[in-house]
């Protein structure tokens, strides 16, 4: 599948949440080394301790779902890139608004996949979102929220 020009621009600064930041390095290193990547699962250990084992295989759980859901090449930037494609501001914006505002949220994963339904992407990132709040280190993320969805639905 054809890539447009937006998908590969980096957008804006990366995160300056430090919980919201690491979530990112972890996406990043899992898209690019895999759902058992080592580094991944050490900034997880990092940033939870020994609580890290929910969160990081609900992040792994979403990274699969969303692999075998997309329709759409999902564009990342290297790990240590201080700035963040279109792909990982939906994503950021997706996992944090999946619990107060699901419909917005589902809208917006579907674009960003190229899917029609994606409610197994959703629930996932509702129970990623979860598990980071139950765990005391809340994503906060807001990129123009009310902003148009950088992936427009075909």
């Amino acid at each position: 599948m054809s890539e447009t020009h937006n998908e590969t621009v980096l957008l804006r600064p990366a995160p300056g949440c430090r919980n919201t930041r690491l979530l990112l390095y972890a996406i990043r290193r899992m898209a690019q080394g895999g759902l058992n990547d080592a580094f991944a699962a050490h900034a997880m250990l990092s940033l939870f301790g020994v609580r890290n084992r929910r969160p990081t295989v609900l992040l792994r759980a979403l990274m699969a779902e969303m692999a075998r859901t997309s329709h759409r090449q999902i564009i990342v930037a290297p790990c240590c890139c201080g700035m963040m494609t279109a792909a990982e501001m939906e994503l950021l914006l997706v996992i944090s608004a999946s619990q107060d505002r699901s419909r917005f949220a589902h809208a917006r994963i579907c674009s960003l996949l190229g899917v029609d339904h994606a409610l197994g992407v959703l629930s996932s990132a509702q129970a990623l979102a979860q598990a980071f709040e139950d765990l005391g280190r809340p994503i906060d993320f807001q990129a123009g929220a009310e902003a148009e969805p950088v992936f427009p639905t075909d």
